[in-house]
């Protein structure tokens, strides 16, 4: 952040980690994360959530330099995963008199991850109980797998801020200047995408709430047009299409699949679709074509025959979507085989798993190459993609 001052009371005290490669040791991050911490300063001081390791030294700098000398009263743990809670037992032997405050999941999975005996200064709250700070009031509620089942978020009651945990995140570090929607659907979907009906559970709690500013764990403090933003979670954690578009995604091994997908994507946009998007799975960010997929409202599949199966990154690529249980799709398939084509075959038994997932009736096949012959089959593939 530009300065630290969420509010006059509620100070910013996260770190951005710039140097990071991959986030959760799978995710590309070109522009780094953030690992947001919160200090509430009132009669007594609240500490919400600490940071990941790697910044461990910079986030305790920070706190410091907010409590000017003051010590801590609370530390309040929203979720147990280690790139916010890494500190919890340092930041306990920092200030032996400061509580904790967690759910019932959380205080029981706390030894897990720390030696320190932390079981007499925990203070375990309950759904929509309170702790009373002073002029400020946290309200606790329970959103159990958003994405860990010991998931919890706050409310302040007085300046109406709801600490959102992983929820309203995004990757890049604040210091980026970039869009908030294309890096926060990335990381939504990928990361709590499986958890819709959870994710629905917890809006509904959130709507009864008088909300002006959402302090995530990742990404900005969000105070202005929080309907667009709430908007966004409605329509990904339903699983409805934010749009309509088509992303073709290409397996091609030596080529010659990705001209057939290249082909059919030129077909789909003289036919009339629009955000027509194409991913080459061997070597585009698969988390971003995972996203896409839940953007957009059809996909075409194009991929190569590969040890009586389907080539592996379209494999892959499809255990991604059934682990995020995409959903309420269209889809057309083209496969490539030179003499035992066998990718539709493979993909249609994943894509028949998923919920309310149409398949196309028309399959293209192509023999090694794309031939003046097979124009024609997808065009007709393209006709129903899009009916």
């Amino acid at each position: 952040m530009k300065n630290n001052k969420v509010t006059d009371s509620i100070l910013y005290i996260g770190v951005d980690d710039t140097t990071i490669d991959l986030f959760e040791s799978q995710y590309h991050v070109p522009n780094g994360v953030s690992y947001n911490s919160y200090v509430i300063m009132d009669e007594k001081i609240a500490v919400m959530d600490t940071a990941d390791k790697r910044v461990t030294e910079q986030w305790f700098a920070n706190l410091e330099q907010a409590l000017q000398g003051r010590l801590p009263d609370y530390l309040v743990v929203s979720h147990l995963e280690p790139d916010h809670a890494s500190n919890i037992q340092k930041f306990a032997e920092k200030y032996p008199e400061a509580k904790i405050v967690l759910n019932a999941k959380a205080n029981g999975m706390l030894p897990q991850f720390f030696t320190l005996d932390m079981s007499a200064r925990t203070i375990v709250v309950k759904e929509a109980e309170t702790l009373n700070l002073g002029s400020h009031t946290l309200q606790f509620f329970m959103a159990p797998m958003v994405h860990w089942p010991e998931v919890m978020v706050e409310y302040e009651q007085s300046e109406k801020v709801l600490f959102s945990a992983d929820g309203f995140g995004k990757f890049g570090a604040l210091s980026a200047e970039e869009a908030w929607e294309d890096e926060a659907r990335r990381y939504y979907i990928n990361i709590v995408g499986k958890y819709g009906s959870q994710v629905q559970a917890l809006l509904k709690k959130a709507a009864t709430l008088d909300i002006a500013v959402i302090c995530p764990l990742h990404g900005p403090v969000l105070t202005e047009n929080l309907g667009y933003y709430i908007g966004k979670y409605l329509a990904w954690s339903s699983y409805e299409p934010e749009e309509e578009g088509v992303v073709v995604a290409y397996a091609s091994i030596h080529g010659n699949t990705a001209v057939a997908a290249k082909k059919m994507a030129e077909i789909l946009e003289a036919k009339g679709a629009k955000n027509v998007r194409v991913f080459d799975l061997a070597r585009d960010d698969m988390a971003e074509a995972i996203a896409n997929c839940f953007r957009y409202s059809k996909v075409v599949l194009a991929a190569a025959s590969y040890d009586g199966g389907v080539f592996p990154c379209m494999e892959d690529f499809l255990h991604h979507l059934k682990s995020k249980t995409w959903r309420k799709r269209r889809v057309g398939i083209i496969e490539n085989g030179s003499w035992a084509p066998s990718a539709a075959k493979t993909m249609k038994a994943v894509l028949e798993t998923l919920k309310d997932v149409t398949v196309c009736e028309t399959t293209v096949t192509i023999k090694s190459t794309l031939k003046d012959v097979d124009i024609p089959k997808l065009e007709a593939l393209a006709d129903e993609v899009l009916a």
